[in-house]
Protein backbone atom coordinates (compact mmCIF):
# COMPACT_ATOMS: atom_id res chain seq x y z
CA UNK A 1 0.00 0.00 0.00
CA UNK A 2 1.21 3.52 -0.81
CA UNK A 3 1.59 6.47 1.54
CA UNK A 4 -0.24 9.10 -0.46
CA UNK A 5 -2.97 11.51 0.55
CA UNK A 6 -5.65 9.00 -0.40
CA UNK A 7 -4.14 6.25 1.74
CA UNK A 8 -4.77 8.22 4.95
CA UNK A 9 -8.52 8.44 4.29
CA UNK A 10 -11.11 6.15 5.83
CA UNK A 11 -11.69 3.14 3.55
CA UNK A 12 -15.46 3.60 3.74
CA UNK A 13 -15.34 7.11 2.26
CA UNK A 14 -13.36 5.77 -0.69
CA UNK A 15 -15.80 2.88 -1.02
CA UNK A 16 -18.77 5.28 -1.11
CA UNK A 17 -17.05 7.49 -3.71
CA UNK A 18 -16.33 4.48 -5.93
CA UNK A 19 -19.97 3.38 -5.62
CA UNK A 20 -21.21 6.84 -6.63
CA UNK A 21 -18.96 6.98 -9.68
CA UNK A 22 -19.86 3.46 -10.74
CA UNK A 23 -23.59 4.09 -10.29
CA UNK A 24 -23.56 7.14 -12.57
CA UNK A 25 -21.67 5.22 -15.24
CA UNK A 26 -23.99 2.22 -15.01
CA UNK A 27 -27.02 4.33 -15.90
CA UNK A 28 -26.01 5.21 -19.45
CA UNK A 29 -24.01 3.76 -22.32
CA UNK A 30 -22.26 6.80 -23.75
CA UNK A 31 -18.69 7.96 -24.12
CA UNK A 32 -19.26 11.45 -22.69
CA UNK A 33 -20.09 10.53 -19.09
CA UNK A 34 -17.24 8.01 -18.99
CA UNK A 35 -14.82 10.58 -20.41
CA UNK A 36 -15.82 13.18 -17.81
CA UNK A 37 -15.28 10.74 -14.94
CA UNK A 38 -12.00 9.52 -16.41
CA UNK A 39 -10.71 13.08 -16.92
CA UNK A 40 -11.55 14.08 -13.34
CA UNK A 41 -9.83 10.96 -12.01
CA UNK A 42 -6.69 11.72 -14.02
CA UNK A 43 -6.62 15.28 -12.63
CA UNK A 44 -6.63 14.08 -8.99
CA UNK A 45 -4.52 10.97 -9.68
CA UNK A 46 -1.31 12.46 -8.16
CA UNK A 47 -3.09 12.60 -4.77
CA UNK A 48 -3.36 8.81 -4.73
CA UNK A 49 0.39 8.33 -4.26
CA UNK A 50 0.29 5.48 -6.78
CA UNK A 51 2.78 5.49 -9.63
CA UNK A 52 1.61 5.01 -13.20
CA UNK A 53 3.77 1.91 -13.52
CA UNK A 54 2.24 0.31 -10.42
CA UNK A 55 -1.25 1.08 -11.67
CA UNK A 56 -0.48 -0.32 -15.12
CA UNK A 57 0.91 -3.55 -13.65
CA UNK A 58 -2.32 -4.07 -11.74
CA UNK A 59 -4.89 -3.22 -14.38
CA UNK A 60 -3.25 -4.21 -17.68
CA UNK A 61 -5.36 -7.40 -17.96
CA UNK A 62 -8.46 -5.27 -17.51
CA UNK A 63 -7.29 -2.85 -20.20
CA UNK A 64 -6.70 -5.72 -22.63
CA UNK A 65 -10.12 -7.20 -21.84
CA UNK A 66 -11.84 -3.83 -22.28
CA UNK A 67 -10.09 -3.23 -25.60
CA UNK A 68 -11.29 -6.60 -26.87
CA UNK A 69 -14.79 -5.94 -25.50
CA UNK A 70 -14.93 -2.54 -27.22
CA UNK A 71 -13.80 -3.99 -30.53
CA UNK A 72 -16.22 -6.92 -30.22
CA UNK A 73 -19.06 -4.52 -29.46
CA UNK A 74 -18.20 -2.43 -32.51
CA UNK A 75 -18.33 -5.55 -34.69
CA UNK A 76 -21.51 -6.99 -33.16
CA UNK A 77 -23.60 -3.80 -32.83
CA UNK A 78 -26.15 -2.88 -35.45
CA UNK A 79 -24.84 -0.61 -38.18
CA UNK A 80 -25.89 3.03 -38.15
CA UNK A 81 -24.41 5.90 -40.08
CA UNK A 82 -21.57 5.57 -42.56
CA UNK A 83 -19.93 2.15 -42.82
CA UNK A 84 -16.23 2.41 -41.99
CA UNK A 85 -15.16 -1.23 -42.45
CA UNK A 86 -16.97 -3.91 -44.45
CA UNK A 87 -15.74 -7.49 -44.17
CA UNK A 88 -18.80 -9.27 -45.45
CA UNK A 89 -20.50 -10.75 -42.40
CA UNK A 90 -18.66 -8.29 -40.16
CA UNK A 91 -18.80 -4.54 -40.48
CA UNK A 92 -18.08 -1.44 -38.43
CA UNK A 93 -20.12 1.72 -38.85
CA UNK A 94 -19.95 5.11 -37.19
CA UNK A 95 -22.74 4.16 -34.78
CA UNK A 96 -21.32 0.75 -33.84
CA UNK A 97 -17.85 2.24 -33.39
CA UNK A 98 -19.28 4.92 -31.08
CA UNK A 99 -20.99 2.19 -29.04
CA UNK A 100 -17.74 0.23 -28.79
CA UNK A 101 -15.80 3.31 -27.70
CA UNK A 102 -18.49 4.08 -25.11
CA UNK A 103 -18.17 0.57 -23.66
CA UNK A 104 -14.38 0.83 -23.50
CA UNK A 105 -14.25 4.31 -21.96
CA UNK A 106 -16.96 3.47 -19.44
CA UNK A 107 -15.14 0.27 -18.47
CA UNK A 108 -11.87 2.11 -17.86
CA UNK A 109 -13.69 4.81 -15.86
CA UNK A 110 -15.17 2.08 -13.65
CA UNK A 111 -11.93 0.08 -13.31
CA UNK A 112 -9.66 3.03 -12.43
CA UNK A 113 -11.37 4.15 -9.16
CA UNK A 114 -11.73 0.51 -8.10
CA UNK A 115 -8.00 -0.04 -8.67
CA UNK A 116 -7.12 3.12 -6.71
CA UNK A 117 -9.33 1.91 -3.86
CA UNK A 118 -7.46 -1.40 -3.70
CA UNK A 119 -3.99 0.14 -4.05
CA UNK A 120 -4.58 2.85 -1.43
CA UNK A 121 -6.40 0.77 1.20
CA UNK A 122 -4.99 -1.56 3.79
CA UNK A 123 -7.29 -4.61 4.11
CA UNK A 124 -7.05 -4.48 7.91
CA UNK A 125 -8.25 -0.87 7.95
CA UNK A 126 -11.14 -1.78 5.66
CA UNK A 127 -12.15 -4.68 7.89
CA UNK A 128 -11.99 -2.48 10.99
CA UNK A 129 -14.12 0.22 9.36
CA UNK A 130 -16.73 -2.26 8.15
CA UNK A 131 -17.10 -3.77 11.59
CA UNK A 132 -17.03 -0.52 13.58
CA UNK A 133 -18.93 1.88 11.32
CA UNK A 134 -21.26 -0.35 9.32
CA UNK A 135 -21.77 -2.82 12.17
CA UNK A 136 -21.06 -5.89 10.08
CA UNK A 137 -20.41 -9.12 11.92
CA UNK A 138 -16.78 -9.12 13.15
CA UNK A 139 -16.60 -12.84 12.51
CA UNK A 140 -17.66 -12.38 8.88
CA UNK A 141 -15.36 -9.38 8.39
CA UNK A 142 -12.31 -11.09 9.84
CA UNK A 143 -12.98 -14.22 7.84
CA UNK A 144 -13.16 -12.14 4.67
CA UNK A 145 -9.95 -10.34 5.64
CA UNK A 146 -8.18 -13.66 6.12
CA UNK A 147 -9.38 -14.79 2.69
CA UNK A 148 -8.08 -11.57 1.11
CA UNK A 149 -4.70 -12.06 2.74
CA UNK A 150 -4.51 -15.64 1.48
CA UNK A 151 -5.10 -14.64 -2.16
CA UNK A 152 -1.60 -13.20 -2.38
CA UNK A 153 -0.16 -16.26 -0.64
CA UNK A 154 -1.88 -18.56 -3.14
CA UNK A 155 -0.46 -16.59 -6.07
CA UNK A 156 3.06 -16.94 -4.63
CA UNK A 157 2.58 -20.67 -3.99
CA UNK A 158 1.37 -21.19 -7.55
CA UNK A 159 4.62 -19.68 -8.83
CA UNK A 160 6.64 -21.84 -6.40
CA UNK A 161 4.85 -25.00 -7.52
CA UNK A 162 5.37 -24.05 -11.16
CA UNK A 163 9.12 -23.61 -10.69
CA UNK A 164 9.39 -26.86 -8.71
CA UNK A 165 7.54 -28.84 -11.37
CA UNK A 166 9.59 -27.29 -14.16
CA UNK A 167 12.77 -28.28 -12.32
CA UNK A 168 11.53 -31.88 -12.46
CA UNK A 169 10.56 -31.52 -16.11
CA UNK A 170 6.81 -31.65 -15.45
CA UNK A 171 4.60 -29.37 -17.54
CA UNK A 172 7.52 -27.51 -19.09
CA UNK A 173 7.18 -29.11 -22.52
CA UNK A 174 5.04 -31.52 -24.48
CA UNK A 175 1.70 -31.22 -26.17
CA UNK A 176 -1.06 -28.85 -25.14
CA UNK A 177 -2.98 -31.74 -23.57
CA UNK A 178 -0.02 -32.85 -21.46
CA UNK A 179 0.61 -29.31 -20.22
CA UNK A 180 -3.09 -28.92 -19.43
CA UNK A 181 -3.01 -32.14 -17.37
CA UNK A 182 0.10 -30.90 -15.54
CA UNK A 183 -1.59 -27.59 -14.71
CA UNK A 184 -4.70 -29.43 -13.52
CA UNK A 185 -2.58 -31.51 -11.15
CA UNK A 186 -0.85 -28.38 -9.91
CA UNK A 187 -4.20 -26.70 -9.31
CA UNK A 188 -5.41 -29.72 -7.33
CA UNK A 189 -2.27 -29.64 -5.18
CA UNK A 190 -2.79 -25.93 -4.50
CA UNK A 191 -6.46 -26.55 -3.65
CA UNK A 192 -5.60 -29.24 -1.12
CA UNK A 193 -2.92 -27.07 0.45
CA UNK A 194 -5.35 -24.12 0.62
CA UNK A 195 -8.03 -26.20 2.34
CA UNK A 196 -5.52 -27.37 4.95
CA UNK A 197 -4.32 -23.82 5.56
CA UNK A 198 -7.88 -22.53 5.83
CA UNK A 199 -8.71 -25.23 8.37
CA UNK A 200 -5.69 -24.36 10.52
CA UNK A 201 -6.48 -20.65 10.23
CA UNK A 202 -10.12 -21.19 11.25
CA UNK A 203 -9.08 -23.17 14.34
CA UNK A 204 -6.49 -20.54 15.26
CA UNK A 205 -8.96 -17.65 14.87
CA UNK A 206 -11.56 -19.49 16.95
CA UNK A 207 -8.99 -20.16 19.69
CA UNK A 208 -8.08 -16.46 19.79
CA UNK A 209 -11.65 -15.34 20.33
CA UNK A 210 -12.69 -14.28 16.84
CA UNK A 211 -15.97 -16.10 17.30
CA UNK A 212 -16.87 -14.34 20.56
CA UNK A 213 -19.77 -11.94 20.95
CA UNK A 214 -17.61 -9.08 22.22
CA UNK A 215 -14.23 -8.03 20.91
CA UNK A 216 -11.88 -5.10 21.24
CA UNK A 217 -10.10 -3.20 18.46
CA UNK A 218 -6.48 -2.16 18.26
CA UNK A 219 -7.39 0.96 16.24
CA UNK A 220 -10.42 3.20 16.10
CA UNK A 221 -11.94 3.84 12.68
CA UNK A 222 -12.74 7.54 12.36
CA UNK A 223 -13.79 10.09 9.74
CA UNK A 224 -12.16 13.44 9.02
CA UNK A 225 -12.47 16.37 6.66
CA UNK A 226 -10.45 14.39 4.13
CA UNK A 227 -13.25 11.83 3.97
CA UNK A 228 -15.87 14.52 3.45
CA UNK A 229 -13.87 15.82 0.48
CA UNK A 230 -13.60 12.34 -1.04
CA UNK A 231 -17.36 11.71 -0.79
CA UNK A 232 -18.08 15.21 -2.11
CA UNK A 233 -15.76 14.47 -5.04
CA UNK A 234 -17.76 11.35 -5.83
CA UNK A 235 -21.06 13.24 -5.70
CA UNK A 236 -19.86 16.20 -7.78
CA UNK A 237 -18.11 14.16 -10.46
CA UNK A 238 -21.09 11.82 -10.82
CA UNK A 239 -23.49 14.77 -11.16
CA UNK A 240 -21.13 16.54 -13.59
CA UNK A 241 -20.83 13.45 -15.78
CA UNK A 242 -24.61 13.08 -16.01
CA UNK A 243 -25.16 16.81 -16.64
CA UNK A 244 -22.54 17.08 -19.40
CA UNK A 245 -23.81 13.93 -21.10
CA UNK A 246 -27.43 15.15 -21.07
CA UNK A 247 -26.40 18.65 -22.21
CA UNK A 248 -24.52 17.25 -25.23
CA UNK A 249 -27.36 14.87 -26.10
CA UNK A 250 -25.24 11.78 -25.55
CA UNK A 251 -27.19 10.42 -22.56
CA UNK A 252 -28.38 6.92 -23.45
CA UNK A 253 -29.99 5.08 -20.53
CA UNK A 254 -29.36 1.35 -20.37
CA UNK A 255 -33.01 0.33 -20.00
CA UNK A 256 -33.97 2.47 -22.99
CA UNK A 257 -31.81 0.56 -25.43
Amino acid sequence: MNGGWLAAANPLSKLVAVFLLTFSLALSVDWVSGSVVLLCLLVVFPLSGVSWWTLLKRIWPVLVALTLAAWGTALASADSGRVLLDWGYLSVSEGSLATGIAIGVRGIAIALPAALLVLSTDPSDLATALAQKWRLSPRFVMGTLAAMRLIGVMAEEWQTLSMARRARGVGASGSFLSRAKANLGQAMALLIQSVRRATRLAVTMEARGFGGKERSWARESSFSGRDVLIIAFGVLVSALAVWVSISLGAWNVVWGR
